[in-house]
């Protein structure tokens, strides 16, 4: 099989750009319907449980995807994955600009969750494969800095759109549309990475922990989790709290807010690199820890100022744990079983997204909007404060074995 050194020169990086352009115009995609809820959940008449299980939905796609494709770029090749994951996005595009009704948004989103879990899987080796020799650390960087770019630029663009532009539920989704007809050129164009064997063998993506990788993955996966679920808390969310509960009905400023939450956690794994190794995961979990702590007194004192910084903290703490926990996890995992490792972290990760929020929506008709969103905060502070807590006996016990 060779690999991208072996078809590449230091100065080809068109290639590598071009697919970083592609990973961020799908996954801008899926975060596009973010400040449009409000106006569907109007237009359709359904509740804000409704709400949280189409975001479900999504996840359910996305980890549906991983698990099912997330070899079989190494077998059919990057290219053609690349291309699936784009049709999945015109796809989804398509009966979104068609929508008229729950159901249509139900299989958009699912659609949508499955081309961003066949680009998680293939887009981010491609992106690395292709980068130019001399860019090695900067690659792996960018490629997971145009996945959460793209997450946080559509609902900004969608609630700019929305807000200020006509045909709020129909503009947004045509541009998407055309940005993705220039992703199609960009991959048809890269040269492929991977040389297809004779006979392609479609496996599913086996999910593991070997043993010797347990004693980190938990309390890495803890962290994880939970500033997962403050992202799909955003995601989902956001724009329901800022007109329920902070009293701001701009559509635009509620897809800042969200977007601003995956900004954020690009700049954690940036700021991570900063910080010596062993204190990378921890810190992550105190930002997970005060971003929440600070979005939950936010909710309660109505305050927007106090939720949108706990956005930003949150998203930065969540940046640094998952940068910190994954790498932890890999380069204690045996190096023929970190496919597996990687994908079921990433698996733990997706999840995270889905189940919490659908809690919110269940909490909300019983307890109400405020008490609802403050107990999350609080849930998620909490699992952050187990996996530092985890993190402190493991090194504790290091120090004295």
């Amino acid at each position: 099989m060779t690999t991208a050194g072996d078809r590449r020169s230091p100065e080809s990086a068109l290639p590598f750009l071009g697919v970083a352009l592609a990973f961020l115009i799908t996954m801008m995609g899926t975060t596009l319907p973010t400040p449009l809820y409000p106006v569907y959940q109007t237009r359709f008449d359904f509740s804000q449980l409704t709400i949280t299980v189409i975001f479900a939905v999504y996840a359910l796609g996305v980890m549906g995807a991983l698990v099912a494709t997330g070899r079989w770029s190494d077998q059919l090749g990057r290219r053609p994955m690349l291309a699936a994951g784009l049709a999945a996005v015109v796809i989804s595009d398509l009966i979104f600009l068609s929508s008229e009704g729950l159901s249509s948004l139900l299989v958009g989103r699912f659609i949508s969750g499955v081309s961003a879990g066949i680009f998680t899987a293939t887009a981010t080796v491609a992106v690395m494969e292709l980068a130019p020799s001399d860019w090695p650390r900067r690659a792996a960087f960018l490629a997971t800095a145009v996945n959460m770019g793209g997450l946080g630029l559509g609902p900004i663009l969608a609630g700019l759109s929305v807000e200020y532009l006509p045909w709020p539920l129909r503009l947004v989704y045509g541009v998407h549309l055309a940005l993705t007809a220039l992703a199609v050129m960009v991959v048809l164009k890269a040269p492929e990475t991977v040389t297809r064997p004779a006979r392609p063998r479609l496996r599913l993506q086996r999910l593991q922990v070997p043993q010797e990788v347990r004693e980190i993955f938990l309390p890495a996966a803890i962290a994880g989790f939970a500033g997962f679920a403050q992202l799909g808390f955003f995601t989902a969310t956001a724009p329901a709290f800022m007109i329920g509960v902070l009293g701001h009905d701009n559509l635009a400023l509620g897809g800042l807010l969200a977007g601003s939450a995956f900004f954020a956690s690009t700049l954690g794994q940036l700021l991570q690199e900063r910080f010596p190794a062993p204190w990378r995961l921890p810190l992550g979990c105190v930002g997970v820890i005060l971003g929440a702590s600070l979005v939950g007194v936010g909710i309660g004192l109505a305050s927007l100022a106090l939720f949108l910084l706990g956005a930003l903290v949150a998203g930065i703490g969540q940046g640094m744990a998952f940068r910190a926990g994954l790498g932890a996890v890999l380069q204690a995992s045996p190096a023929n079983q970190r496919g597996g490792v990687a994908a079921t972290f990433f698996i733990v990760a997706y999840i995270a997204l889905s189940i919490p929020v659908v809690g919110i929506g269940l909490a909300v008709s019983t307890f109400g909007l405020a008490t609802a969103g403050m107990a999350f905060a609080g849930g998620v502070a909490l699992l952050a404060g187990a996996s530092l807590a985890s993190l402190v006996w493991i090194r504790r016990r290091g120090a004295r074995g």
